[in-house]
């Protein structure tokens, strides 16, 4: 009796050990970042679709703000 419980506790113990398999199952429409979304996310002087545009967008919140290293005195 004893060892049936042992061997169901071991078996319980080492089932949480094992790791489900992932899979990709997100949306498969996904544009890319540069391209833009409604109007109302759109931060002055970017232009939607144009990916240099993005990009300098990135550089210009990099150094105004976002940059903790540029914050400390």
């Amino acid at each position: 009796m004893k060892a049936v419980l042992i061997a169901s506790l071991a078996v319980l113990a080492f089932a949480g050990c094992a790791e489900k398999e992932q899979t990709a199952s997100g949306i498969k429409s996904d544009s890319a970042s540069f391209q833009g979304t409604s109007r109302q996310f759109v931060a002055p002087g970017w232009k939607p679709g144009d990916r240099a545009s993005w990009e300098q967008q990135l550089k210009v919140r990099t150094v105004q703000g976002q940059n903790d290293y540029a914050k400390v005195p």
